[in-house]
């Protein structure tokens, strides 16, 4: 069924696509004023906002938790949502947000897992520089080891004996 958002979203595509931000986004926000209940056009707004420098984080994060909203079980929006939260430091959001697309996405699971386990650990010590002390040091280390083994499906015990 066409939604009067279609020819906004295909115009946003072409622009996204074109790398010619401020256009896609005007048509992304056309295609969600249009029709509200279309998560392609809060994606697309959402994806052409984070070209735009003056965009806030919030409103952008905003535009991604309304696609995922309206489609829940949608990967692609879960792990962009997922990303955009691990930008944001919203570390746990982060790891909600991997973890559901992991299990939406059984196929692509180990892939969502090594992301998180990649990105937490070079964006936590960032983000948490002011407290960063041997004891979140290891926290750190330890949360983003864990993912990486479950991405690559090995237990702890089984790393242990495999390092020794």
């Amino acid at each position: 069924m066409a939604s009067d958002a279609d020819p906004e979203i295909q115009a946003g595509e072409q622009a996204l696509s074109a790398l010619d931000y401020p256009e896609a986004y005007k048509h992304f926000d056309k295609a969600a004023k249009a029709d509200p209940k279309n998560p392609v056009a809060w994606f697309g707004k959402a994806e052409a906002a984070l070209g735009l420098p003056q965009m806030e984080g919030e409103d952008i994060l905003a535009c991604y938790k309304k696609a995922v909203e309206l489609e829940p079980e949608h990967p692609q929006f879960l792990e962009a949502l997922a990303s955009f939260s691990m930008d944001l430091g919203r570390f746990n959001e982060a790891e909600q947000f991997y973890n559901k697309a992991a299990d939406v996405d059984r196929e692509n699971a180990a892939y969502y897992w090594s992301e998180f386990a990649v990105n937490y650990r070079a964006k936590a010590p960032v983000v948490m520089e002011k407290f960063l002390d041997d004891k979140t040091k290891d926290m750190i280390a330890q949360k983003a080891l864990s993912y990486a083994l479950k991405a690559i499906d090995l237990t702890k015990d089984d790393a242990k004996r495999l390092l020794q």
